[in-house]
């Protein structure tokens, strides 16, 4: 990588000499076995829906280089993520654990409360704990060049992308939305200045995506492009917002379809986002030895939540962001490991985003440990299920953990999924919510009443599976009850 772009202003990185040393030490321990690796992109998207990509069943969002992804590898049908919010399932990314392992629950750092519950929410950590064992710094061990592009929110001074591996950070702080996504309005937040006015915030980190690919094409590396799209402020090229105007116009929709032209012209640009990505990996000639991972932090947003808001439906899901039902926590997911997933493959099987850890340590060869603070990694290698889309995983259940009131309505809860069944509990009156998501994927119809067997032996794998995490818990509110 040549020392010009990685002192490049705008750049927030460590020295370049310390850089520079760290990948030379890598690439003498890895050798002549350092080419044979798979170099591994990791493209993530803030609040984008289940349903707002082409593939995944979008007929208004126009997704041509994210679906060509999806033909080129596999397509999971029932892929998770860790919490209904951002910075915990991003954790979870990290270090291929449950966000309630870590304490780390909510995002950072919201501290919501609601006027006459009975609980509190719960607390939780500041940041990413620097002890954790992080994707990165595994991936170091084993002479990967590492660098971070984009959304971090994993915490403020001191817990940056530099301090949890990464070699280089292009605009990631402790911000999870940026002022603007127009340079110069972005000022400041994102921590990257802009080389024009008029600058598209997702056009710059894809821009400085493919830069480091053209640079480090010859050794391994992991690229981790967070994109703050597709979060608000809801903000759009005027050009594409006028396009989805006008296909409105030609093609009203019905109610309850996608329907925002603002946001459907965010979600374009992430998908050019993606196409400059996997063609700059076929014009370096590295295609065939990159693993790419496409994924979404939550559901989409699809309640008011400022201009030009809600983002988008998840239909045909129950609810969004913010809920623990389908809608909030199930997103669409891409993995294209060429040599390992068949092309146009499709898979069914239950992943949840602790998964991704293990199974990219797997591929770089390198063991994925967690720190013995908070205990073992939760994920599980998947690389059976991508060499054979029909192959399930020999794990149980699934959890989550959300001890918080969402900004967007959701109550504080937890749930689980064992086979086709999930069950949601509610802390604020321990009300439970049962469904079976073959039968019933839109969540419309609660069986906890009619199977109460079934609803209480899930729920006390939810109450033992949370007390083997040590999960922080919702508090009582000592002002509940009194007279206002």
């Amino acid at each position: 990588m040549h020392s010009s772009s990685i002192t490049r202003r705008g750049f927030l990185t460590k020295s370049a000499a310390s850089v520079a040393g760290a990948m030379s030490m890598g690439a003498l321990a890895q050798g002549a076995t350092a080419a044979s690796k798979p170099n591994i992109v990791f493209i993530l998207v803030d609040d984008l829906g289940w349903a707002d990509v082409g593939c995944f069943g979008s007929t208004f969002y126009e997704t041509p280089n994210i679906d060509a992804l999806a033909g080129g590898g596999m397509k999971f049908t029932d892929a998770y993520a860790a919490c209904p919010v951002c910075s915990p399932t991003r954790a979870s990314i990290m270090t291929g654990k449950y966000p309630a392992r870590l304490h780390l629950t909510n995002f950072l750092k919201g501290k919501r409360v609601r006027k006459g519950s009975p609980i509190l929410p719960a607390d939780y950590v500041d940041g990413l704990a620097l002890d954790e064992v992080t994707l990165p710094e595994a991936l170091k061990t084993a002479g990967y060049r590492t660098i971070h592009l984009g959304k971090w929110h994993l915490g403020g001074e001191g817990f940056e992308p530099e301090a949890q591996g990464f070699d280089v950070n292009v605009g990631g702080h402790h911000s999870g939305m940026p002022k603007s996504f127009f340079w110069p309005q972005w000022e400041k937040n994102p921590p990257l200045v802009g080389r024009a006015d008029g600058e598209y915030l997702p056009d710059r980190l894809s821009q400085d995506a493919c830069t480091f690919i053209r640079e480090n094409k010859d050794a391994p590396f992991f690229m981790y492009l967070s994109h703050y799209s597709v979060h608000i402020p809801l903000q759009a090229k005027a050009e594409k917002i006028k396009k989805y105007r006008k296909k409105l116009e030609e093609h009203p929709p019905k109610p309850g379809e996608q329907n925002n032209p603002v946001y459907a012209a965010m979600v374009e640009s992430i998908d050019e986002s993606v196409g400059r990505v996997t063609q700059t990996l076929e014009e370096c000639g590295i295609a065939d030895n990159t693993i790419v991972v496409f994924f979404s932090d939550n559901g989409g947003l699809s309640v008011k939540e400022g201009a030009h808001t809600p983002a988008t439906t998840n239909a045909p899901l129950r609810g969004g962001k913010g809920h623990l039902y389908e809608g909030g926590i199930r997103e669409s997911c891409i993995v294209r490991w060429p040599g390992v997933t068949k092309p146009g493959s499709v898979s069914s099987t239950p992943i949840t985003s602790v998964d991704f850890m293990p199974t990219l340590c797997a591929a770089a060869g390198v063991e994925a440990k967690g720190h013995e603070s908070t205990g073992p990694i939760d994920g599980m290698d998947i690389t059976s299920v991508l060499k054979s889309p029909g192959q399930g995983l020999e794990r149980d259940a699934i959890y989550w953990h959300y001890p918080h009131f969402a900004n967007q309505g959701g109550d504080p809860g937890a749930a689980v999924r064992m086979g086709d069944w999930k069950l949601i509990e509610r802390y604020e009156d321990n009300r439970l919510e049962l469904y079976n998501l073959r039968e019933d994927l839109g969540e419309t119809r609660n069986l906890a009443e009619s199977q109460p067997k079934r609803a209480r032996a899930l729920l006390a794998k939810l109450q033992e599976w949370r007390a083997s995490v040590k999960a922080n818990m919702p508090l009582p509110n000592p002002a509940y009850g009194e007279s206002e």
